[in-house]
């Protein structure tokens, strides 16, 4: 752990593991970024400047290589983002909050559960009962599930496009955005200082917006097949089967980044770029600077560790290799 001062114009640290896919996710006034073994977080503090501080990954994958393979690795990635996120969460809210308004840890973790119930209750639950409702009245059946795919990604779109005009949430989508130029930026070998950085688009067809999309868009095809079960089997099958359909979204998200080319990688993966116009926006430079830190840490720890043996998995969705559009000087 360390806590410094940094110049997002320093060298960067040459990778142990170039081949590796690098991801992120934005938090209150910070980014953590993720590589394969390590994982760091900057975060603008009060006083304005960046905390810095990276951890190793903890994977179950690196002890039972089985789990490193397609079908299996979506769901432990799934995982290790969620426990990773929320930590990264955490410290930022306590490092970027000055001190006299910090929660306590029980506090920030009781409202982080409260979230994740309200998450299940609205877009799962809710969309269950109120279909189950109307299948009772106008009869059950293929169009009803359907109907039901589809009005909880409405209620997914509603939400997002609702949130992102507060301040709070626009901050992050802007952390969002300069997560996303920073990756970029590195996978075209382009200095990572602010000035090159956002010449990048902060749009990315590895995304975690893309992985929630093409989640709920799956769950409106693989659901239909399920018919109108009763309503409690109704609600459990669709809690059960959203890791299963996680990993094969995951899947997906890795063909879209090794074809990027590909017609069809190209028709699956728009919808999702299109979604990041509101999940992302153009960050401000000193914004840049704090993804780029993090960035520079994960190199820093990964080039002083070696390559270690065995299977693992890739990073979480986050970022990766962008939209077919930015190169090195163009904006």
């Amino acid at each position: 752990m360390a806590e410094q001062p940094t110049s997002a114009g320093e060298a960067t640290p040459k990778p142990a593991l170039k081949d590796h896919l690098y991801g992120g996710q934005a938090v209150i006034e910070g980014v953590m970024m993720r590589g394969r073994d390590i994982w760091a977080l900057a975060v603008r503090k009060p006083d304005d400047a960046i905390h810095i501080e990276s951890h190793e990954i903890e994977s179950v994958a690196k002890k039972h290589p089985i789990l490193a393979k397609p079908g299996f690795r979506g769901v432990i990635v799934l995982g290790q983002s969620l426990k990773i996120g929320f930590r990264a969460l955490t410290i930022a809210a306590r490092v970027s909050s000055p001190e006299e308004v910090q929660l306590s840890g029980g506090t920030m973790g009781f409202a982080m559960a409260l979230a994740i119930l309200l998450f299940v209750g609205i877009f799962i639950v809710f969309p269950a009962l109120l279909f189950g409702w109307i299948g009772n009245r106008v009869g059950s059946g293929v169009w009803t599930s359907v109907a039901e795919g589809v009005f909880r990604v409405l209620l997914f779109l509603g939400y997002l496009a609702a949130i992102g005009q507060t301040k709070d949430i626009r901050r992050v989508f802007q952390y969002h955005g300069a997560e996303h130029k920073t990756i970029a930026a590195y996978e075209h070998e382009a200095p990572l200082d602010p000035e090159h950085v956002d010449r990048y688009s902060t749009l990315h067809v590895r995304c975690g917006t893309n992985f929630l999309l093409i989640v709920m868009v799956l769950t409106i095809l693989i659901f239909a097949l399920f018919g109108s079960p009763p309503l409690h089997w109704r609600i459990l099958s669709r809690i059960v089967a959203i890791p299963l359909i996680a990993a094969f979204a995951y899947e997906m998200l890795r063909l879209g980044a090794r074809f990027p080319d590909s017609w069809l990688m190209k028709a699956v993966m728009t919808p999702g770029l299109w979604l990041q116009k509101i999940t992302t926006k153009p960050p401000s430079r000193d914004q840049i600077e704090v993804a780029i830190a993090s960035f520079n840490e994960v190199l820093r720890r990964e080039a002083a560790v070696s390559p270690t043996d065995g299977a693992t998995v890739s990073a979480p969705p986050g970022a990766g290799p962008p939209d077919p559009a930015p190169r090195p000087g163009t904006p």
